[in-house]
């Protein structure tokens, strides 16, 4: 696999939306660029965890896989004795066994293949049969640390990050950070996996334009007045705020926000490289876009409610609908994107703005070494 790839001329997109076209299919379809990918981008950006309902007293841990199908890199949340939150390597640093198989409450981690022992902060403890080995134990015999940083209280984790999690997500932390975030409930019920036959990158650009709203999605076009939809772009984070077709529909925002007087249904949050944060009047929806394969996608929608009561005409069972419409077209388009007689399109200078930024990130991450 090649590590650094070099970008002909005509495959750098213009900085300027309207003289621009789209990244090549290759992008799409090609085996090295997705595993390119993997190391890249995914393994270098910040990735939801878990909240911390689920990490309240000390002792609790949870069993995580970071980018379950992609990465597949296997870490542990726990909360240790001194009611510290830290992300951790699952797997025991003898010889490679995973440590915790699911959600439990511990004193200390034990690997049940040799026995060695850590503490829930990472440090080891004690190993049966070593006791007569040379410089040990040595640093490297800890469970390395990951880092985290939260969102009100909602928990991320990076393997080895490019960016700060403060340049992620600090536009949205100010836009709707007025919301009851901290009194919102996980639903079951309305959470779920899908899988869509389609590259990930192919499903972020989907979700990145509203030129497709009124013809894929006619139901949500009566909640969204499509004239008042626009998109804002930031650094690594794209927004589309979603005005009300019905101002009943709208936020209750307070006075000092930016977007006060306005009438809004919705702020649609993209953050670079795979996750949605959709926030409604009633609640949040999440959405990672986990890559499983170079044509196939593990789409997870983690639900959250503040206000039922709120629900009205879109609510997670008009998401639900609005995902499978955007798996049908989606999948058409990763059939489409093999032709050999397509390789590049152009951008709509009023829509495809977001589309347009999130390509430029992913070429400058694939470049970096």
């Amino acid at each position: 696999m090649t590590l650094k790839p070099r970008l002909s001329d005509d495959e750098v997109i213009n900085s300027d939306v309207a003289k621009s076209a789209t990244i090549p299919s290759k992008y799409y379809t090609d085996p090295e660029l997705y595993k390119l990918a993997q190391e890249r981008i995914f393994a270098r950006s910040w990735q939801y965890a878990t909240e911390t309902d689920r990490l309240k007293v000390p002792g609790q841990v949870i069993s995580w896989t970071m980018g379950e199908g992609g990465l597949n890199e296997p870490l542990m949340l726990t909360r240790d004795n001194d009611d510290k939150l830290r992300c951790l390597s699952n797997v025991c640093t003898h010889r490679g066994a995973l440590l915790v198989e699911s959600d439990c409450h511990l004193k200390q981690i034990r690997c049940r293949y040799h026995g060695r022992r850590f503490s829930l902060d990472g440090q080891f403890q004690s190993a049966p049969g070593f006791e007569d080995v040379c410089n040990f134990p040595a640093p490297s015999d800890n469970l390395p640390s990951v880092p985290t940083e939260q969102f009100d209280k909602f928990i991320f984790a990076s393997l080895h990050p490019a960016f700060s999690f403060e340049d992620l997500i600090g536009d949205m932390n100010k836009r709707v950070g007025f919301l009851p975030l901290k009194q919102s409930q996980f639903s079951a019920k309305d959470s779920r996996d899908y899988v869509v036959n389609a590259n990930w990158a192919l499903y972020c650009d989907n979700y990145l334009e509203g030129l497709h709203v009124p013809y894929v999605h006619p139901s949500l076009t009566q909640l969204l007045d499509t004239k008042n939809y626009t998109t804002e772009i930031q650094p690594l984070s794209i927004l589309q705020v979603g005005g009300a077709a019905n101002p009943c529909d709208a936020f209750d925002l307070p006075e000092e926000h930016p977007d006060y007087g306005k009438s809004i249904a919705a702020y649609y949050y993209f953050l670079f490289p795979n996750m949605m944060w959709n926030f409604y009047p009633w609640g949040l929806s999440i959405n990672l876009v986990l890559p499983m394969a170079i044509d196939k996608t593990r789409i997870k929608f983690i639900t959250y409610i503040w206000d039922e009561s709120r629900m009205a005409q879109y609510s997670p069972t008009d998401i639900d609908k609005t995902e499978r419409e955007d798996e049908q077209v989606v999948e058409l388009v990763q059939k489409g994107v093999r032709s050999r007689l397509y390789d590049r399109g152009r951008y709509s200078k009023h829509w495809e703005d977001g589309v347009h930024h999130f390509h430029s990130l992913l070429l400058k991450y694939l470049s970096l070494e």
